[in-house]
């Protein structure tokens, strides 16, 4: 059984197999996503929860600017790179030297952030009294042991994904994700928000502990050193770098956005979060799995200089991300309301904090289509190892949103920074969308948007369909309880959900095998031409 269970877990997948295994498991990771939130504002006030929120982004800063961006950008494609020249020993060799790195820098900057916190969190939340900056503080030291733990794990992550292993590594956020429901429930009621930051710390531990074994026996030996001739450890750092300031300017977006909804009001951060954490599911879901799932193949096609499949590769998960994040986005407009209570609306969340959830919702949702498609482009840059272009563009998306958002804010309080932040989203993904054509041709670009054309309206119909099921339907249940607004939200969903295949179907979209194929994967049933 465990040798069974040892096969399963370091089986190469394909990029169809990849695929599906990524978009279940990071389904289920936001399912728990969504689980964790619906504890969360059930077990803690939302104006303490609005602290949580802020406290996080400090350590979140330190792991995005000094480990996220050298694994996508740099530390697979130059890992890939060794093994398919076949040289494997200076493929562990630049991961020790990553790892090594990451230890350091990590333990060295949580170091001095933890000291100089009390000093810093002032600026992020200027809108908290004392007491709740205070309480941000202790929050915000408690989690500085995260990045360094997720630090480790995403570089095995980087190692699993550069093997095409995809399915511990995707594994891991579902563990994460249960140890902050489990310390949720644990220790909210004696230790309030203070126990879920011990949560978040013990569940990077099992994100990077789930992970380390694949990489163990995929050959991974650790070296206590840092080979800083290798050609490999220098191209990670120079290829990081940008990648590195745009993950700062993204950052640096979330701080100003929290700094803005502190002042507006008590439960304004834990809004901005709560909203951005439900629109973040599609988007993950649709959008970062399947960059995620073809980047290795694009790392290679790029290596190999095999720009035709690169280009075919890249327009053809446009076209199934389109397919998901077009009717997604409707989706998520039409029933925003219902979404909300669904998920938020017990406990400590009231009608008040669900109105303003929904509204910032809204305007989240419009950038849906653009943060979908924001991952394949960024990483098809960085399989040609081009992280400069991605940077550029993501510093003009996160001044832009910093400006409109501020000045949105006054108006439409929280939900304004959403907007902004949608706006920024749409002009990087179309600005990096001009660019990769330049450096890549695109063939059969015109059948692309006659496809478009054809989602668009598949998911016009759609919405006219929910739009209908959700009067009638509202009229017919009770919608002060939790089941009427369930029958409302689901039954409105899945009839226009059946307009919209059927709207597919009638037109042609190759995009339908897809699912057809995910549904005979796990029936077990033949797949013809697997």
């Amino acid at each position: 059984m465990v040798k069974k269970i040892g096969k399963v877990l370091n089986q190469k997948n394909s990029l169809a197999g990849a695929s599906i295994i990524l978009i279940i498991t990071l389904f289920l990771s936001n399912v728990l996503g969504v689980i964790r939130d619906h504890y969360l504002t059930q077990k803690i006030p939302t104006d303490l929860l609005s602290t949580y929120y802020a406290a996080f982004r400090i350590p979140d800063l330190i792991f995005n600017v000094l480990v996220l961006g050298a694994i996508a950008s740099a530390f697979i494609p130059v890992f890939t790179t060794l093994l398919t020249q076949k040289k494997a020993q200076e493929a562990w060799m630049v991961a020790s030297s990553v790892i090594n790195i990451a230890i350091i820098s990590l333990i060295g900057f949580s170091f001095v952030l933890f000291l100089l916190m009390p000093y810093f969190i002032p600026y992020v939340v200027p809108g908290f009294d004392l007491s709740r900056q205070e309480l941000t503080t202790k929050l915000a030291r408690i989690m500085l042991g995260s990045p360094i733990l997720f630090g480790l794990s995403y570089i095995f992550g980087g190692i699993l994904n550069s093997f095409k292993r995809f399915l511990v590594y995707s594994l891991a956020p579902l563990i994460y994700n249960l140890a902050i429901i489990l310390g949720t429930l644990l220790l909210a009621d004696s230790l309030s928000v203070i126990g879920v930051a011990y949560a978040v710390v013990a569940g990077a531990f099992l994100h990077l502990l789930i992970q380390l074994p694949v990489a163990i026996g995929l050959g991974f030996h650790w070296q206590f050193k840092i080979f800083w001739h290798h050609w490999g450890v220098r191209r990670i750092g120079l290829l990081m770098f940008p990648r590195a300031i745009a993950l700062g300017a993204n950052q640096i977006l979330l701080l100003v956005f929290t700094a803005i909804a502190s002042s507006v009001g008590g439960y304004s951060v834990a809004v901005y979060n709560l909203a951005d954490n439900i629109q973040t599911m599609p988007m993950v879901v649709f959008g970062t799995s399947f960059a995620t799932a073809i980047f290795p193949s694009l790392a290679e096609s790029a290596s190999s200089g095999k720009l035709s499949l690169f280009s075919a590769q890249i327009i053809k998960i446009m076209r199934v991300i389109l397919f998901f994040m077009v009717p997604m986005t409707a989706i998520l407009i039409l029933l925003r309301t219902e979404i909300v209570r669904l998920i938020l609306g017990s406990g400590f969340f009231g009608w008040e904090q669900t109105v303003a959830t929904a509204n910032t919702l809204g305007f989240f949702a419009a950038s849906l289509i653009f943060t979908g498609l924001t991952p394949l482009f960024a990483r098809s840059f960085y399989a040609l190892h081009n992280t400069k272009i991605p940077m550029l563009v993501t510093i003009i998306s996160v001044v832009l949103s910093i400006i409109l958002g501020r000045i949105f804010s006054i108006y439409f309080e929280v939900s304004g920074l959403a907007l902004g932040f949608s706006i920024g989203a749409f002009l990087g993904a179309i600005i990096l969308y001009g660019l990769l054509r330049k450096k890549v041709k695109f063939e059969n670009e015109k059948h692309l948007l006659f496809f478009i054309f054809k989602i668009f309206v598949a998911t016009i119909l759609m919405s006219l369909a929910i739009q209908e099921s959700k009067m009638i339907i509202g009229v017919l249940v009770n919608m002060q309880r939790f089941w009427g607004v369930a029958v409302k939200a689901f039954s409105s969903l899945g009839i226009g959900m059946i307009v919209y295949l059927i709207a597919c179907w009638v037109f042609g979209c190759e995009e339908l095998k897809a699912i057809k194929y995910v549904f005979l994967k796990f029936s077990r049933r033949p797949i013809e031409d697997e």
